[in-house]
């Protein structure tokens, strides 16, 4: 997700979205995308193994809100490009009514999402343009497709990330989550230089230096933080590859979390 005001296709710089196109084997990125992705991944061989297990983790975690927590809303912030089992089609082949807001603010995830996430006739599936430093606007652009009143599920997968101030994180959260009601649920993950993920550091550090938006690491006190105030789904906070599932541990944080 780019910084409102940064809103041009440059396809001489990397990407986050299109790298992570890249790394999960999709056909929407650019010569500098995978030149970039392909230096992240000599010095950080897990990225790939993070990208896939970041995915699977958001299969797992939707079919949980809609099967078992019975959720039929979701709002999914950093969306990023459209690759399979998208939210609103895991969602909706458990509830065909589902209603699944995507907001992003990138104007090819834009481009690609309005033009391959589709919806169910009995749910709906909307696209909002908006930045994830800036909460208000994502509650109030959602307000069209969502009922505030009635629970939603939170998706922020690998977009916490990109806002790289702790406190602006913490109230990205906080005002997002201060906004739905009891009942709802926040799915969270976010790379870590903990889980055997040491090897990161260097990989960020080119990142920032080559390729766009800035990144960041968090602690496993960090990213608990995000969880205040909310009830963590079993088994808490573990590796988004372990979570409901045996895997392998990859250096990557995953949780989900209700609202009492």
């Amino acid at each position: 997700m780019t910084r409102r005001g940064d809103r041009g296709i440059d396809t001489t710089v990397a990407h986050n979205a299109r790298v992570w196109n890249y790394w999960l084997g999709g056909k929407d990125n650019y010569s500098a995308d995978r030149a970039a992705g392909d230096v992240v991944h000599g010095l950080f061989p897990l990225i790939v193994d993070v990208a896939r297990a970041d995915r699977a983790f958001l299969g797992r975690a939707v079919h949980f809100l809609a099967a078992e927590a019975g959720i039929r809303q979701f709002l999914d912030i950093g969306t990023g490009l459209p690759t399979a089992a998208n939210t609103h089609e895991v969602a909706q082949t458990l509830a065909p009514e589902s209603r699944i807001v995507y907001v992003d603010n990138d104007p090819l995830v834009l481009a690609h999402a309005r033009a391959l996430l589709t919806s169910t006739p009995q749910g709906r599936t909307a696209y909002v343009d908006a930045d994830a430093h800036d909460p208000a606007a994502i509650l109030d652009a959602a307000q069209g497709t969502l009922d505030l009143d009635r629970p939603v599920a939170v998706m922020m997968l690998g977009i916490l990330n990109f806002v790289l101030d702790d406190a602006d994180a913490r109230g990205v959260v906080s005002t997002i989550m201060g906004a739905v009601p009891p009942g709802s649920f926040l799915a969270i993950t976010h790379p870590t230089t903990e889980l055997g993920g040491e090897g990161n550091v260097a990989a960020m550090e080119f990142w920032n230096k080559n390729a766009t938006p800035p990144i960041r690491a968090r602690s496993s006190a960090e990213f608990a933080a995000f969880l205040d105030g909310l009830e963590p789904v079993e088994p808490g906070i573990v590796s988004c590859a372990r979570w409901r599932t045996e895997a392998p541990t990859v250096p990557q944080f995953g949780a989900v979390a209700r609202k009492p």
